[in-house]
Parts: C-alpha cells; sequence; structure tokens
C-alpha cells in the first residue's frame, strides 16, 4: 500500500501563494483579528498552565505572520521559533512589532510542518493553531513532532474541527456574506448544520488549490493523540448557532454523566483544543543555550541533516552539504533545496510573479502601471492583455493565473488564449481572489492572450478596469 503524502507539492505551491497574496501585503488590516485569535490562543494556555510547564524552547507550527509566537515571546517570556509554509507571511511580523510596541521576536523559519529542519528532542513545547487540517495526512505532523519534543515536551494544538455527526452533508456551504436567502436564514436558526458538510467558508481556499481535512472527529483526535502521547488535557468549544443547536447542546449536555461538552462536541462539531504530553522527563537545558545567538543549535540542514551554523553573513550554513538559507528579511527559508526551487523560484521564465523585479521583460500589451505593496503588487487591464512565458521545467504543463475581481466586475468572465489557441474559459462569479489553471500544449515559447469582461470605470478615474492579475506561471501537470 502506498504511504498518504501528507501534502502534495501541488497543494504547498497553492498555499504558498495563497497566504502570500491573501493579507493583500497589508498585515496590519488583520491587527484586531491578530489580537482576537491570541486572547483565545492565551486563554487555553493559562487555562492548561500546570500540564503545560515551561515553553522554552518552543515552536510555533503554521504561524502565519507570528502573532502567536510572539505573544509567547513578549507575554508569556518564552523563547522559540515561529515556522510557516510561507516566508512573506512570516515576514509580515515586523508590521506586528512596531504596531504592538514588541521587545522580543521568535526565530522565523519557512519551514515544512511535515518535515521539521530541527534536532530529534531539541525543544520543550510545539504548539500549532488552525493548521493541522491543512494535511490530508495529519499523523505525519505528529510523528514529526514527537521526534523534535524532547522526553516530557508537550504539543498544544488547537483550533482544529471537529467532524459533525448530526447532518446529512450534503453540500459545502459559502461564506455567509454569499449564502442565498433561504441559507442564511436557516444558519441563523442553527439548522443549516443539519444539511451541510460544513459551514466554513473554505471555497476561496479550495479554488486556490488548498485542501482540507475536516474528517477527524473526537474518536478520531484521540486515537491520535493516544498513540503518539502518555498524558493528555481536552476542551472543546462546541458553537450555538440559534434554537436549533441550542436545543441539541443542552440535551447533549443533560445525558453526560460529568455535564460535559464531550457529547455535544461529538454531534455538533466545533473545534478541539489539546494539550499533550511526551513520555519522559524532561531535561534541563542551560541558560546560555536558549540565547537567540544559539539558536542554530537546535536546527538540522533539511537536505542531509547535518549540523547548521550561522556564517560570517548571518545566514546558515551546513558544512557537510553546502546546503545555504540566507537571511531574507528576518526570515530564514529551511525547505529542502529541491522544494524551495520550486516554491521561491525567484524570476525566471516560466513565471511573471509582478511583486518581483524584473516581471516586466515578460509583458508586451495590455497592462496598467504596477499598483501594491509587499506581497500584494498587481497590474488591472482594462478587457485585453498579453504576455510571454518561456519553458524552463520539462514535461506537460498547465497555465496558472492569480488574480482578483472587483464588486463591479461581477458575474464576468475570463478566457485564455494560448498561442493562438483557446485554453480556457472560466465565470467569475463573486468578488476576491481566483485562481485559474489550464492545460497548454508542448512548446518552448507561450504567448498568452487574457480576455476579461466586463469592463468598467470608477468617476474618480479615466482608465478601464475589468480584473488585475499578481501572478501568471507554468506548472507541472499533476
Amino acid at each position: 500500500m502506498t504511504p498518504k503524502e501528507a501534502q502534495p507539492l501541488s497543494v504547498k505551491r497553492a498555499q504558498v501563494e495563497f497566504h502570500n497574496f491573501a493579507s493583500f501585503g497589508e498585515p496590519e488590516l488583520n491587527l484586531r483579528i491578530y489580537a482576537e485569535e491570541n486572547e483565545r490562543r492565551g486563554g487555553v494556555i493559562r487555562n492548561h498552565a500546570g500540564f503545560i510547564g515551561d515553553m522554552t524552547p518552543f515552536l510555533e507550527l503554521g504561524a502565519n505572520a507570528g502573532h502567536s509566537s510572539y505573544m509567547l515571546c513578549n507575554e508569556f517570556g518564552a523563547r522559540g521559533f515561529a515556522l510557516d509554509l510561507s516566508a512573506d507571511s512570516l515576514r509580515h511580523g515586523r508590521v506586528l512589532m512596531d504596531a504592538w510596541n514588541l521587545e522580543h521576536a521568535p526565530v522565523r523559519i519557512a519551514g515544512d510542518a511535515a518535515n521539521l529542519p530541527f534536532d530529534d528532542g531539541s525543544l520543550r513545547f510545539v504548539c500549532a493553531f488552525q493548521m493541522l487540517s491543512q494535511f490530508m495526512d495529519i499523523e505525519s505532523v505528529f510523528r514529526e513532532v514527537v521526534r523534535v519534543l524532547a522526553p516530557g515536551g508537550v504539543f498544544l494544538f488547537a483550533e482544529e474541527p471537529l467532524q459533525r455527526k448530526l447532518s446529512l452533508r450534503l453540500y459545502r456551504c459559502p461564506y455567509y456574506e454569499t449564502m442565498k436567502p433561504w441559507e442564511r436564514r436557516l444558519y441563523d436558526w442553527g439548522l443549516l448544520g443539519y444539511l451541510v458538510r460544513d459551514v466554513i467558508g473554505a471555497r476561496q481556499e479550495e479554488s486556490f488549490g488548498i485542501r482540507q481535512n475536516h474528517g477527524m472527529g473526537l474518536k478520531e483526535w484521540d486515537a491520535l493523540v493516544k498513540k503518539y502521547f502518555a498524558s493528555r488535557e481536552y476542551a472543546a468549544v462546541v458553537p450555538e448557532r440559534g434554537w436549533g443547536e441550542w436545543i441539541v447542546k443542552r440535551l447533549a449536555v443533560s445525558i453526560d454523566p460529568n455535564g460535559s461538552e464531550w457529547h455535544a462536541a461529538r454531534w455538533l462539531g466545533g473545534t478541539l483544543a489539546a494539550v499533550c504530553k511526551k513520555a519522559g522527563n524532561a531535561p534541563v537545558w542551560p541558560a546560555h543555550d536558549l540565547a537567540s545567538e544559539n539558536f542554530a543549535s537546535f536546527l538540522r540542514c533539511p537536505d542531509c541533516q547535518g549540523s547548521l551554523a550561522v556564517d560570517r553573513d548571518d545566514a546558515l550554513a551546513c558544512a557537510t552539504c553546502g546546503y545555504l538559507a540566507r537571511n531574507e528579511g528576518q526570515v530564514y527559508n529551511l525547505l529542502p533545496s529541491a522544494e524551495r526551487t520550486e516554491l521561491y523560484p525567484g524570476e525566471r521564465g516560466d513565471i511573471i510573479d509582478f511583486s518581483l523585479p524584473g516581471h516586466e521583460r515578460h509583458l508586451t500589451e495590455g497592462w496598467s502601471d504596477l499598483e501594491g505593496v509587499h506581497g500584494n503588487k498587481y497590474r488591472w487591464i482594462a478587457g485585453r492583455a498579453v504576455a510571454q512565458l518561456s519553458r524552463v521545467a520539462p514535461g506537460p504543463q498547465r497555465l496558472r493565473i492569480r488574480g482578483h475581481a472587483s464588486a463591479p466586475g461581477i458575474p464576468g468572465e475570463v478566457r485564455a488564449i494560448v498561442n493562438s489557441a483557446p485554453a480556457g474559459e472560466w465565470k467569475l462569479d463573486r468578488p476576491g481572489l481566483f485562481l485559474l489553471e489550464a492545460e497548454v500544449p508542448p512548446a518552448d515559447v507561450y504567448t498568452i492572450e487574457i480576455l476579461a469582461s466586463p469592463v468598467w470605470q470608477v468617476p474618480t478615474d479615466d482608465r478601464e478596469f475589468s480584473v488585475n492579475l499578481s501572478m501568471i506561471r507554468l506548472v507541472p501537470r499533476t
């Protein structure tokens, strides 16, 4: 039997592209959300503080901008690492330090939670918030967490979805704002959840190629935790959306021998927080080993698993195989070389990333001036634009177009013509980010014509608009 893949490369690529662009390059817009998440997550830590114990050195998986890692450093006095697949998301943490007047920062690492660039038994505390469900093989992350935890170390994961038992699971429901009137009414009454598979609004993420694993109920989570950890503490949050869920939740609590929400969590779903302790007694780390200047001692080379050291240029270098990770905007990219090349290709012939200098050489006609900020640079097109890509990788290719549709252009349409032949046609039925993919025939050079409608204007601008585009690239066909 072939082992289940934790995350295909195509999904990793989608996550890097989505999280680079989804914050619109302006993390300050999300400060309120980050603060609210930290309040919830800090509450979980305080409620289980006696069980968790010391949290230095820590590692946060799927840290996004690193806001919860900053909380651990500045509110709880811990020291450690923030890891995310998206280096750009981690770079946004600089905005948090300024906005919240923070003194301490985690070491920021771009890396893969299923292939951690950390030594065995090197960490005391690992945490993950709302990220395990991004893996088709969640157990692969558990195995890595147990490997890098020292004896007696603690793994805290929280805000992970619980599969709901009381549901016909007919379809996936969209965001509340885009629900049909009857769906919104049933949602407000607490009845929609009995019909649909999820009321989570994952459509946008999935349109990018991100996959979400919401098939874990309490029983499955508990079995996985018990397989790898010696002891545990749980807390479930069960929603109450209107009278339809209020009644069932009260019934479930009333029949529980301990008056807990365990039955309610099985019936209605919700989210789970778990604090899991590895067997053994925690070692005592000398204080100097936890200083920021010694952070490389906790890491290992993602290519050969050899030791890493900080060189004179502030890069992480492996003396065994020559692997090098430069300090790029206060982030070290410790993905394996092959994945790093694919996920962070830089400026090359088969990709137009409007956030990178040099992309202009691919553009021929129909493009407006460059706009936006780091992580979200784009160009508007009026109704037609032409660009050119060159093949770099062998094998069959797909065309991938990333862009954004504004409300005046909805409903809309985008068409792609590649080397004078129609390649794809897509309907846009909602404003926001979109990702379009189409098969392309074998060629060394691709002339790509993008047509979009409707074309619209605003009173304060004499230009014509349809959609704006932030990336056009070729990807291997899978």
